[in-house]
Parts: structure tokens; sequence; C-alpha cells
């Protein structure tokens, strides 16, 4: 979609609503191109704005976009297209596209549970930059006032809250009941594609766990990727604000390596036609 307004004020848009996008770049041409390096677009997960020039290329670029922005891609990347040979593309030059992911600044962060642990944690994430979903299905156990950008949720189907959660979203459960924890694990596991997952519970409760989930299909490789127990090890008590603090520290520290990672080099891919 073509918008008079400029990228800069196009992209506050986007931040300004908490919706990620990509932002798009020419970053070099030769030969015949359809628009200049410099020129930019941005690309939402429904919205696109502005244009690099239309036609496959265009299509190509969009259609890039939107599967970063599905897998919560926090590195930038650079793609080679030779507009003849893998667009058919009448120009017939060569474009270098540089794809920026623009994600919402805060860690999306869904803790299952409001027992005292949760109570406790809850106010040292809103601190953070993470935007924070509280689910439980007793009501009483919440706090009469939320922290601010922490929502609610009240709900006996607390397994449906894990579908509704983005890409790369951490997970931390610690819930008053077993069973439901082992569900709950299944389900964050069978998804697949969470940033941060942390259990709450003992070696012995995460072997019992490791050994009913192994028999559900989880392979050693999903089942490393869960925290039990959760927390910097460095960090000990077992008061719950102790606890907390632990878990709020590993949370920084994991979101701190994910923000590393993307400043890793870039490396230029030469697309293929699709």
């Amino acid at each position: 979609m073509n918008s008079k307004r400029g990228w800069l004020a196009l992209l506050a848009d986007f931040e300004a609503r908490g919706e990620p996008c990509v932002l798009i770049t020419v970053a070099d041409e030769q030969g015949s191109t359809p628009r200049e390096a410099g020129t930019k677009m941005l690309v939402g997960r429904e919205a696109q704005h502005l244009t690099i020039g239309g036609g496959h290329l265009e299509y190509r670029a969009v259609e890039i976009a939107r599967e970063m922005l599905a897998a919560g891609t926090r590195q930038p990347r650079l793609e080679r297209f030779s507009l003849a040979a893998s667009l058919g593309q009448c120009c017939g030059g060569v474009t270098t596209l540089l794809f920026e992911p623009q994600l919402a600044q805060d860690v999306p962060v869904i803790v299952f549970g409001a027992g005292h642990v949760a109570r406790a944690l809850v106010p040292l994430l809103a601190g953070l930059p993470c935007a924070v979903r509280w689910v439980d299905s007793r009501a009483q156990e919440f706090p009469a006032v939320l922290p601010a950008g922490v929502e609610k949720c009240l709900t006996d189907e607390p397994v449906d809250e894990i579908a509704r959660m983005p890409a790369g979203a951490y997970y931390i459960v610690m819930t008053h009941n077993h069973p439901l924890d082992l569900e709950l694990t299944d389900a964050i596991l069978a998804r697949g594609d969470h940033g941060y997952f942390g259990l709450i519970g003992s070696r012995t409760k995460w072997a019992k766990f490791r050994h009913r989930l192994a028999a559900r299909g989880h392979g050693a490789d999903r089942l490393g990727t869960v925290r039990c127990p959760l927390g910097l090890p460095e960090v000990q008590g077992k008061l719950p604000l102790e606890i907390a603090i632990a878990v709020a520290g590993e949370v920084i520290a994991h979101y701190g390596r994910q923000a590393e990672q993307a400043d890793l080099p870039l490396r230029l891919v030469t697309a293929t036609p699709k």
C-alpha cells in the first residue's frame, strides 16, 4: 500500500501499536532495477506501506518479511535477487535487500499459576521490558490491584492460552497442580516455538516429567529446552521472593543473550525461485 508519509513516521505507528514489522531497504542495485538503493518499505503481519517497486520482487520480499515475523526472527538478513533469473522480471538487474525486524520491545511472557512465588515474580517481571499475561483458574489468588502492564486471565482451561501466544514467547509454569503442570509442559513442547520455558519444581519432579513426556513422543533435544528447576542457580533461598528474584534474573539473562545474537554479522543469501 502506498503512503505519502515517510518511513520513520510509519515505523513510529507500528511501535505505538506495539505491532512488530520488518523494515526492508534496497541495500544495493546493479543494472536495471525497479528502485534505487535506499528505497524502503515496511511490512507488518497484515499491513504493508511504501514500495520497493512492485512485481515479483516486492511479492517475494513481503513473503520473506512475514515468514520472519511468524518465526519471531530478530537477526537482520541480506538477500540478493537476480531479477531476471530468479524472479522473471523484465528489469534484468540485481537487487540486494536488507530485512530488519522491528519487533515489539516488550518480551511476551505468560505465567501460569498465581501462588506465592508467582505473586512475588509478576511485579518483578512487570518492571522489566516484559508484557506479562498471568493465568490461573482461582480468582481469589490474584491481588486486588495488578501491576501496570500485566494482563490477568481467569480461565478453567489454561492450556488453551498457549495457542494465543506469539512465536518466541516466554513460558513460566508454576501452578498448584502437578498434573496441570504436566499438561501445560506437554502443550508448550508440542508447539515448539518458545523463546524460554521455565518449570517450577525439584530435580525429582523433572525426572518424573521427563519420563512421561518422552513416552508422549518428546525427544531429548526438545526436553532439553526446559529449565527445571528454574532460576539462576547462583541465587539461593527458598522464600517466594528469593525464588522470584532467581527466575527474573534468568529471564533477564535469557533475553540479553537473544539481543546479543541479534547483533550477529549479516550473511548474504542469494534468493532462489519460489
